[in-house]
């Protein structure tokens, strides 16, 4: 996480050493380079030189460190900690940051802020129709300012911003967790970015913009199927019985809470030690503190980063074996 370092030992800089060299060896260091490196090429291919990339002295060398990326004659440098560049499609985890007419602004770790449109939206009572003055006076009551959302990038401005839609059940207000900040490097794309962890009863999201959130899990409840309403009956106090189940829904549980925040350390870790954040990875640090015994604050001690790292290098040893 962004401001959290570790206070290690010497036997624990040792090992974390040894850990990180035997995770750099397993990888194709041949396809990494650094600035002014030579980046081997034919020129007789006609070679189209990319991002990243210049010609030197009649050579092609990196500008920027990275891995070198072949598309056809296409040759580029793709940079490891580069910052969030979106794609149409991504799905990504932002905060309100303005309502303004007809839109919200949202802050996503992009160098422009989002804009999500009121007709880009499902409305709450879920009947499709044209948004009309009403539904603008009302646009608070849907989202206001800090309130964390779901979305996904429809599509790019002119002015380079970016689009956002959220007509799925799936996306919309993000309530009962945290929100947590990594590099958007960590977070790889992929097909599914919604994950519910049955077990723990938590709901996680992984932004590709580098914004994590992890909540409570929600139903997704199907917005076309509507209760019949129920006629208060005067001789009985169900108006209060109903009032008590509501309060019980908005109540969220000590283990729950407890599960939040062990899954959000066990991201921090992962983002101290700058490992891809996958939930295979997540799932695994946290069978790693159960069995350890250890308590949540304890998972961001130094020992368990330590513990972590030599872990996600056993794994990764595994795999290349088979």
């Amino acid at each position: 996480m962004r401001g959290m370092e570790l206070s290690l030992n010497h036997t624990q800089k040792l090992r974390l050493q040894r850990a990180l060299e035997s995770l750099s060896s397993g990888s194709s260091s041949n396809a990494s380079v650094t600035v002014a490196d030579s980046i081997p090429v034919n020129q007789e291919d006609g070679v189209l030189k990319g991002h990243g990339t210049t010609e030197l002295d009649g050579e092609v060398v990196a500008t920027v460190c990275g891995v070198i990326e072949r598309v056809n004659k296409l040759v580029y440098v793709r940079t490891l900690r580069a910052r969030y560049k979106p794609e149409v499609g991504d799905i990504i985890v932002g905060r309100v940051i303005e309502v303004a007419p007809k839109r919200w602004r949202l802050e996503i770790n992009f160098s422009q802020d989002a804009v999500l449109m009121l007709s880009s939206m499902n409305l709450p009572d879920g009947i499709q129709r044209r948004r009309t003055a009403v539904d603008e006076l009302n646009m608070r009551s849907i989202f206001e300012e800090n309130d964390v959302i779901c979305a996904e990038v429809r599509d790019f401005m002119r002015d380079g911003s970016l689009q956002l839609q959220a007509r799925s059940q799936k996306y919309g207000k993000l309530e009962k967790g945290q929100m947590l900040t990594v590099s958007p490097y960590l977070v790889k794309r992929r097909k599914q970015h919604f994950h519910h962890l049955e077990k723990y009863g938590i709901d996680l999201i992984l932004g590709c913009n580098g914004f994590i959130w992890v909540g409570e899990h929600v139903e997704i409840k199907d917005s076309m199927i509507e209760d019949e309403p129920t006629k208060p009956d005067p001789k009985n106090n169900s108006q209060i019985s109903i009032g008590l189940e509501e309060e019980e829904q908005t109540y969220t549980s000590l283990e729950i809470r407890q599960n939040i925040c062990r899954i959000a350390n066990a991201i921090r870790v992962l983002s101290t030690l700058g490992f891809s954040i996958t939930l295979d990875v997540i799932l695994e640090i946290l069978d790693l503190s159960t069995k350890k015994g250890l308590d949540i604050h304890e998972m961001l001690g130094a020992e368990f980063c330590v513990l972590v790292a030599e872990k996600e290098a056993e794994r990764r040893s595994s795999l290349t074996r088979r």
